[in-house]
């Protein structure tokens, strides 16, 4: 077993050597490594962090997009969109966590990363899908989760928690119909717990 497993620092100086100036940062936070990478040399990243002799990050485990649009209520000044993925290593016992961000608001948009890892293939999906972000490369890029006619990106922070439109049977047309939501937007507000001893906590 190597040392990168107990001590994520020694992975951490490890990855910089490897990436050089391809990482933007390489940071350890609560024991856990996360590099960030430019959306021009991320495929070129992953393929390194994949087949490097102090890496070998033969598995990706998990890929998601992320919206920073309200992180730390509008504190946040880069880019909105980011495709996160956490790698394994089993052959040296490590972990990493993958960023990078889409250059473009508008039309976000990073490579596929499904030529270097194929378990990339219905979870690069599920992020164009629910936040809109274009893998390019991705052989089958279409959604995954929502409905075939489903207009926008639920996950995105500007999308209506109650939706656009809702469906239901109609009997007298014998199929499922969509019409505009008939939901009305309301504040909800937590209960606050103000017994001193609810639920037998002291």
């Amino acid at each position: 077993m190597t040392d990168f497993a107990i001590a994520p620092e020694a992975l951490q100086k490890q990855i910089q050597e490897t990436l050089g100036a391809k990482a933007k940062s390489v940071t350890v936070a609560l024991g856990e490594v996360t590099v960030v990478v430019p959306a021009a040399d991320y495929l070129e990243a992953a393929r390194l962090l994949r087949d490097a002799p102090g890496c070998r990050f033969e598995q990706l485990i998990d890929l998601c997009g992320m919206d920073y649009s309200d992180y730390r209520e509008g504190e946040w000044e880069g880019e909105r969109f980011c495709v996160v993925s956490h790698l394994l290593s089993v052959s040296l016992n490590q972990r990493v966590r993958l960023k990078v961000f889409a250059l473009n608001e508008g039309l976000p948009v990073v490579d596929s990363l499904t030529g270097i890892w194929s378990a990339a293939t219905w979870f690069e999906r599920e992020a164009f899908d629910l936040y809109g972000i274009v893998f390019e490369g991705h052989d089958d890029l279409r959604r995954i989760l929502t409905d075939y006619g489903f207009i926008g990106h639920p996950f995105r922070k500007d999308f209506p928690v109650s939706g656009h439109v809702e469906m239901r049977y109609d009997a007298e047309q014998k199929r499922v119909i969509y019409q505009p939501v008939s939901i009305e937007p309301r504040e909800i507000t937590p209960r606050v717990i103000r017994e001193d001893n609810y639920g037998g906590l002291h």
